[in-house]
């Protein structure tokens, strides 16, 4: 078992590195992203945001319309994905996948790599099978082995 990482104990700014973790995402009982070669980034207070390769997806995306600002990582880009084409129910999920395509500095390495919200589909670390981080803001990946009080919920806004 991996040893604790305490979310309070995260830098602020927030730290990018590589991680050797594999990440695995399915939605309806299909593997939709598999990578050994991704990014984490680890922020006070919040569980790790993992950006994937794009060579790591095995089903297409559509460019949204939706963008935010970062005030760490810059302007986001958005993006659409349809169902995958084994799926009995024909769907197309929108602004749940984000990516830079122009990082600030220190950022630089993730251009282009993908960032998932933890659903709707199923997200895996390790074979873990993640929990989303509170709220509906924040996109981060908890695990078992993420500790301390995390961002996202009610009352927790300010922190």
């Amino acid at each position: 078992m991996p040893p604790k990482l305490n979310v309070h104990n995260f830098p602020r700014p927030p730290l990018l590195e590589k991680t050797p973790r594999h990440l695995q995402i399915k939605w309806h009982n299909q593997l939709i992203a598999d990578t050994k070669d991704a990014y984490w980034v680890l922020e006070t207070t919040h569980p790790p945001t993992y950006y994937l390769p794009p060579s790591s997806l095995l089903i297409p995306l559509t460019r949204s319309t939706h963008k935010s600002y970062c005030e760490w990582k810059g302007a986001a880009t958005y993006w659409n994905i349809a169902s995958p084409p084994s799926s009995s129910t024909a769907e197309t999920i929108k602004n749940r996948i984000w990516s830079y395509e122009k990082p600030t500095k220190g950022f630089e390495s993730i251009k282009d790599h993908l960032s998932f919200y933890a659903g709707p589909w199923d997200c895996y670390v390790d074979g873990e099978k993640v929990e989303a981080q509170p709220g509906d803001f924040y996109g981060g990946w908890v695990t078992s082995d993420i500790e301390g009080p995390i961002k996202g919920g009610p009352g927790t806004w300010g922190w």
